[in-house]
């Protein structure tokens, strides 16, 4: 699988639909958190998910089905993140980590030309700053995009329509 995904985008394709590696561009960036109701967690966005899509508002790339393509990664440890294979275009940069209530959106658009005509697309470094009204009284589950600490009971054939 590795291999496979090393190795997109794919040359092969010959319509002139299908953009070459050469024709499509990259960016790089480094994203940190910082909350300034927390004492711990501050400091890089680790394991963010970071993508170019549509320019919008916050979070609007949640509903963007038909608008345009969207490309994501995740970030390392560090909270660098590496976007490669984008096509050309002007996006805006969203991101949510893992832990951390909220969607983050750059505050500039970024306009992604070929490798050919320039290198890399290096963004300063980002902070989020999460939405807060004031300290964390009370939390229901953790902001991860999942229900994992929810408790499921069996499947009970008499509860069943």
């Amino acid at each position: 699988m590795r291999k496979e995904v090393r190795s997109w985008p794919y040359s092969f394709p010959q319509s002139s639909d299908f953009l070459k590696s050469n024709q499509r561009g990259s960016v790089i960036g480094r994203l940190s958190v910082k909350d300034q109701y927390l004492k711990v967690g501050n400091g890089p966005a680790r394991f963010a998910h970071v993508g170019l899509a549509a320019p919008g508002d916050v979070g609007s790339w949640e509903f963007q089905t038909k608008v345009c393509y969207q490309f994501w990664t995740q970030a390392n440890e560090r909270g660098i993140f590496f976007i490669k294979a984008v096509l050309p275009g002007i996006y805006n940069l969203y991101s949510w980590v893992l832990g951390v209530m909220g969607n983050y959106m750059y505050e500039s658009s970024v306009t992604v030309t070929p490798v050919g005509v320039g290198t890399n697309i290096k963004l300063p470094r980002l902070v989020f700053k999460p939405p807060r009204d004031g300290l964390t009284l009370w939390e229901i589950s953790i902001p991860d995009r999942s229900a994992v600490e929810f408790y499921v009971p069996p499947n009970e054939t008499k509860y069943n329509n």
